[in-house]
């Protein structure tokens, strides 16, 4: 039982980008504060970057197809959010689901595992992110 702690702990350090703080982040500006590099090949492109940037940071949680079933899911409580489920996606607004990418679960009330990205402050590549997630409910 404490291996499989340690593994899903590693496994969220390496896939997740959690600021050491619970601050939030400064609000949202284009050119300001310390960007992430891109991601290869998504240079100049916020779809290609936001989706590199799930991948990388997301599925270790929520998986490849926005199940909630992603590895480092099965010692999680609460279960990730399923993006999938078109009731939870009529109930959350855009503005919701940015503040979430930018500030975590936390930031909205819910899970204080679900880590903020405050080192993304493209709105571009935020919104994009934010599109991702609203591409797994069609």
């Amino acid at each position: 039982m404490r291996t499989r702690f340690a593994v899903t702990l590693m496994l969220l350090a390496a896939g997740c980008s959690k600021s050491g703080s619970q601050e939030q982040a400064p609000p949202m500006e284009s050119g300001g504060g310390a960007v992430a590099a891109a991601p290869a090949g998504a240079a100049g492109d916020p779809a290609a970057k936001a989706k590199e940037i799930f991948q990388q940071r997301c599925t270790p949680c929520h998986g490849p197809a926005g199940e909630g079933d992603g590895p480092a899911s099965a010692g999680l409580n609460p279960k990730p959010r399923k993006f999938s489920d078109a009731e939870w996606q009529k109930s959350v607004n855009d503005d919701h689901l940015v503040k979430v990418i930018r500030y975590g679960g936390a930031a909205v009330g819910k899970s204080a595992a679900m880590p903020g990205n405050p080192d993304l402050s493209d709105p571009a590549v935020i919104a994009a992110l934010k599109d991702v997630v609203r591409a797994f409910s069609k």
